[in-house]
């Protein structure tokens, strides 16, 4: 079963938010917190991240059947489900398999058919994970992977999501095989949400190269059901638009 956090009344309804790759669900704190108060969000730590088990397989397949488990385990019936980079793909793959628990999709910059070299890249440089000898030279290296994002929220994120190795340096708690293999499930054909489901999908404008590919973008667009909102700022759109961020999901909380 998966570690998950959760904030909010326990008989609001429900979102369901799922982090990007390397991540962990208590990135999504500050925005359950001061732009979705009103609703219950379950926020899990991903297979192979965080204080999940680690076992694989880690397919987009297996992800999607965890959050499934997670919503009966927390005798969720429906819930809007509010994805960020990989976390959009496993999103998107659980309205492909249990459509009826889906009551919507929001996903932010989503990573979905990326670029096979892109991928081939990450995945390699993922095979051998950043360490530091201190967390404070891992809140340096964040804060420069996050620009724009606050300081405060870089530094809850190490607090909360670094880890002391055997060796004694630092490291994120993640699975390394579980990360590489995320990289090749991002590459995969992309798949479109189920027909007539409302997706809300939100590109970050200043990515280049984007994660969501221009074709898929365009397929997406033209899909029943499907809007797209983009926003001007870098990926972690969560952290730098969580006020546009939290409207959009507000909005299908009342619909």
């Amino acid at each position: 079963m998966l570690h998950v956090h959760s904030w909010g009344p326990p008989q609001a309804p429900v979102v369901l938010a799922v982090h990007g790759v390397t991540g962990h669900g208590g990135r999504w704190r500050e925005l359950a917190q001061t732009e979705l108060a009103g609703a219950r969000v379950l926020a899990p730590d991903l297979r192979g991240h965080g204080r999940s088990p680690a076992e694989p397989p880690w397919s987009l397949e297996r992800h999607a059947a965890d959050l499934l488990d997670v919503l009966e385990a927390e005798k969720v019936a429906q819930a809007v489900v509010l994805g960020h980079s990989f976390g959009g793909a496993v999103a998107l793959h659980l309205a492909r398999a249990a459509p009826d628990r889906v009551r919507a999709l929001v996903l932010l910059d989503p990573a979905i058919g990326i670029d096979v070299d892109d991928a081939l890249e990450a995945a390699q440089d993922s095979c051998t994970p950043t360490t530091w000898a201190q967390p404070g030279d891992a809140t340096e290296s964040k804060a420069g992977d996050w620009p724009g994002v606050a300081r405060t929220l870089v530094e809850e994120e190490v607090a909360a999501h670094l880890a002391r190795r055997a060796d004694g340096r630092w490291a994120w708690r993640t699975c390394t095989p579980a990360v590489v293999s995320a990289w090749g499930e991002m590459a995969r054909e992309p798949v479109l949400p189920p027909l007539g489901l409302r997706t809300l999908v939100v590109p970050a404008g200043q990515v280049q190269p984007p994660f969501l590919s221009v074709p898929f973008a365009a397929a997406l667009a033209a899909q029943e059901g499907v809007s797209v909102h983009p926003v001007d700022c870098g990926h972690m759109v969560g952290h730098l638009e969580p006020a546009a961020v939290g409207a959009l999901v507000r909005g299908l909380l009342g619909s």
